[in-house]
């Protein structure tokens, strides 16, 4: 039995959380359309009080449930208004919540050295780590159907006896972050690996369909209330995000693809632990299957009845849901988030695999780590003393490109330049002590798996340096919001309007990283028709804009404010306009 208080890999993997991924949330500002989208809603639940179903952008209802956003707007409270990191704090939370809770359960299941590799590749692949310092719903979700299935688990293995309340609640969050998907899900699988267990089929349908009613309980407080302010709109919306997603009819394209795309996904998010993956198959030893497929599929048939409950339950979970997103033309990497912690388990125990039968694979990728971080603060060495020289790039992204340059040049001297070279010091120090036994961890029971956890520290080194120097150096200067503090100080109060062209109402473009930061103060000029005022347009649209209305107005640019839109991909500008009298 597994002492959580005093068990030392439980809270090593919380201050690894707490390091990766609660410092920096609030160093880079919103540079792209996703997570000011989704802001916005906070903010306006409360510049309005409308904890509902709020309005941004002066004509849209929120397009998910309200779960996140009142995270988000409970975090603003301490600060006193909605910003980068408590927009993003919820996100950071969801995944320290799964890690740690994830840790616990394959301690007491697996053992704790595999639990703690398992928390530790979670925390440190790219697909997860980047979803956990976003403003996105994903993450939320992929906790709350996490910590669902662990809590179904436990009750399966209790013989489906007594009421799964915790599981219950986790279940209803998910509902309430993104929909039913978050429901029906953790059920299916855990309902799956029941009745692969020999459990009474009508058994496993009744306790089930009794868990999935009472999670819609609370959600169903919240849909009334929304259908009762918003209407036959939201009816619609919620179709539209819920039913016509799944089944490929939404009124607008949205993310479609192909399933070879959710395979890749996954191959590309687990960087860089697919490497290590890649890099083991040139030390493994081949046989010939000689086999046929009936024999084949006996032997699969009799490996998973002989699987330990934890690892079909793992393989269910990955298995099931996986198949589940293939099936929609809407496709995205995020969606498979859930998916993310029980492929890091088996990872973690094909690492162990590798620590007993063949340690060059793993020496070969803490190498590749080693030289990775080297090379990173080698750049940013070669950068910083002006050796690279802006003639080196061309094309239409050259004068971004060169913007980035300069913001690396111009990092002055301080804890971030330090920071900057923190990757070259591990390095350094990985490649002068590898071979060396540690003398502060011998008798101490990581010793056997200090080699598989070198990779991972650097991961983690990796992750800290980009988050807290190089993305927000580099990244800040594309975004919106200095931008939005000049048509601040032009348009301080009042409405400023933004011209779309795109009239599909579930889909409406907006200028929301500018919205954003001017607190929700655009709305669209069609819907509102004003007397005088600013406008924001995309050069792409200016023309039309002045054909359509320069009979009605008088129209003039403000010189002095051009930007690139995080939102149009367009350059665009402000023009002042007043309505003409007749």
């Amino acid at each position: 039995m597994v002492n959580i208080s005093k068990d030392r890999f439980f809270w090593l993997v919380a201050l690894v959380s707490f390091l990766s991924l609660f410092l920096f949330l609030g160093k880079s500002s919103f540079h792209t359309r996703g997570e000011p989208r989704e802001a916005l809603v906070a903010q306006a639940m409360i510049n309005d009080s409308n904890w509902t179903l709020p309005t941004t952008n002066g004509v849209d209802m929120a397009y998910k449930p309200p779960f996140f956003h009142w995270m988000i707007a409970a975090a603003s409270t301490v600060t006193g208004e909605v910003n980068e990191y408590t927009s993003r704090f919820p996100s950071a939370v969801a995944l320290a919540a799964m890690v740690l809770v994830g840790y616990a359960f394959f301690a007491k299941r697996r053992g704790r050295e595999v639990a703690l590799l398992t928390a530790l590749i979670t925390l440190t692949n790219f697909e997860v780590h980047r979803a956990g310092v976003n403003c996105r719903v994903d993450m939320v979700l992929a906790a709350f159907m996490v910590l669902a299935l662990y809590q179904l688990y436990k009750w399966a293995e209790n013989g489906l006896r007594g009421i799964p309340w915790m599981g219950i609640l986790f279940l209803s969050g998910a509902f309430l972050t993104k929909g039913p998907v978050g429901l029906v899900l953790p059920c299916a699988v855990v309902a799956a690996f029941c009745w692969i267990r020999g459990m009474n089929f009508f058994r496993i349908c009744l306790s089930f369909i009794g868990v999935a009613l009472a999670a819609c309980i609370l959600p169903a407080f919240w849909y009334v209330a929304a259908w009762k302010q918003g209407g036959e709109p939201f009816l619609q919306l919620v179709l539209e995000e819920n039913v016509y997603r799944f089944l490929g009819k939404m009124s607008y394209a949205s993310h479609e693809n192909p399933w070879p795309y959710n395979v890749m996904t996954v191959v590309t998010g687990f960087v860089p632990y697919t490497i290590l993956l890649l890099m083991s198959l040139f030390t493994l030893k081949y046989t010939r299957v000689a086999a046929k497929p009936k024999e084949w599929w006996g032997k699969f048939v009799q490996w998973i009845k002989g699987m330990d409950d934890a690892r079909l339950f793992s393989l269910l979970s990955i298995t099931i849901m996986f198949v589940f997103y293939c099936i929609p033309k809407s496709k995205r990497s995020v969606y498979l988030l859930p998916i993310y912690p029980f492929i890091a388990y088996f990872i973690a125990e094909y690492i162990i695999w590798l620590l007993n039968n063949r340690p060059k694979a793993l020496r070969w990728f803490n190498n590749l780590m080693g030289g990775l971080l080297a090379f990173l603060s080698f750049v940013f060495i070669v950068v910083r003393c002006g050796l690279v020289p802006h003639s080196i790039f061309g094309g239409k992204h050259a004068a971004e490109n060169i913007a980035y340059l300069n913001s690396l040049q111009t990092l002055p001297f301080g804890w971030e330049f330090l920071m900057a070279l923190l990757p070259l010091a591990v390095a350094v120090a990985y490649f002068a002590l590898r071979n060396r036994e540690c003398r502060c961890c011998a008798g101490i029971e990581w010793e056997k798996i200090r080699t598989g956890l070198q990779g991972i520290f650097m991961a983690f080194i990796l992750f800290v340096s980009l988050d807290g120097v190089f993305q927000p150096v580099v990244l800040n200067v594309k975004s919106n919001k200095p931008s939005a503090e000049m048509i601040a100080k032009l348009a301080p109060v009042g409405y400023v309007y933004s011209y779309i062209t795109n009239t599909v109402m579930a889909n409406r473009m907006h200028p929301f990283t500018l919205n954003f930061y001017l607190n929700n103060r655009i709305v669209p000029f069609v819907d509102f028709a004003p007397d005088n005022g600013y406008v924001i347009i995309g050069d792409k649209e200016a023309g039309k804009f002045m054909d359509t209305y320069s009979a009605e107005y008088d129209i003039e640019m403000v010189p002095g404010i051009e930007f690139k839109s995080n939102d149009f991909r367009d350059i665009t500008h402000i023009y002042r306009f007043n309505r003409k009298q007749l």
